[in-house]
């Protein structure tokens, strides 16, 4: 019966989602919000480099919460694809692609941040390096991180514009909130384009630009810690599209 009903409600997908989605909210204002803050130093590489060396932990912890979003992501794509699907089976895939595609380069890019701490380590092949010359390695990782990650977070974005908009279609879920990830979905756009390519403007509407963002993403995920979907309206669309089909679904059946 248990296993019957993880397959079938709707409701416990919802409470999956919005657990995952408040650990992925959480481990991104540790590792970028905290950790990153206290570590990174704008535009001083020196200055971040002693940093890090000096809290070798911290910085670690900070790689692991960041290895462990992307984790904690892929769950959430099932349950965002199963909740959505009833709207439009194909919107739905699209948003799967694009962020399997952000998740894919968001898992690249940790690859830069462990990339880190290797110059700054003992090894005997690092000894060919002096000082100055570790210090710009490990940065240029930093730095290589940052880029990779604007462009998962480019494609995260359209994820978040098609999500947006199958909520705010489904009449199960709250429109409110649909709109708010759309506009959640813009301004990653906005900001990462602008972070990549006009790094002057970025300056200009950073960090104000990625408020909308967070708004966006918590109401989501609480709204499916709180309330979850509605059923009988998730049931009835889903019934719908399943006799368009011309099959009944399992879910008809409780």
């Amino acid at each position: 019966m248990t296993d019957q009903l993880v397959e079938t409600s709707p409701q416990v997908y919802a409470r999956i989602g919005g657990v995952l989605y408040l650990i992925i909210i959480a481990f991104g204002l540790f590792a970028e919000g905290f950790v990153s803050d206290k570590l990174i130093v704008s535009g001083d590489a020196a200055a971040t480099i002693q940093n890090i060396i000096a809290s070798q932990s911290l910085w670690r912890t900070g790689v692991i919460a960041n290895m462990i979003m992307p984790l904690c992501a892929v769950g959430l794509l099932l349950v965002e694809y199963v909740l959505l699907r009833p709207v439009s089976k194909n919107l739905v895939l699209l948003a799967v692609f694009f962020n399997l595609v952000s998740l894919s380069v968001e898992a690249i890019s940790k690859l830069f941040l462990v990339a880190v701490m290797h110059p700054l380590g003992n090894a005997d092949y690092m000894k060919a390096f002096d000082p100055r010359q570790l210090q710009a390695l490990a940065f240029l990782a930093l730095k290589s991180h940052d880029v990779a990650f604007d462009i998962a977070l480019i494609f995260f974005g359209c994820t978040c514009i098609i999500n947006g908009y199958l909520i705010f279609k489904s009449r199960y879920l709250p429109r409110l909130v649909g709109i708010l990830l759309q506009i959640a979905g813009a301004c990653y756009l906005i900001a990462c384009f602008a972070a990549l390519f006009a790094p002057a403007f970025f300056d200009l509407i950073s960090p104000a630009i990625l408020i909308p963002s967070f708004i966006g993403e918590s109401s989501f995920c609480l709204w499916l810690l709180v309330k979850g979907v509605d059923v009988p309206r998730w049931r009835q669309r889903a019934n719908l599209n399943a006799t368009r089909g011309g099959f009944t679904p399992r879910t008809a059946e409780h």
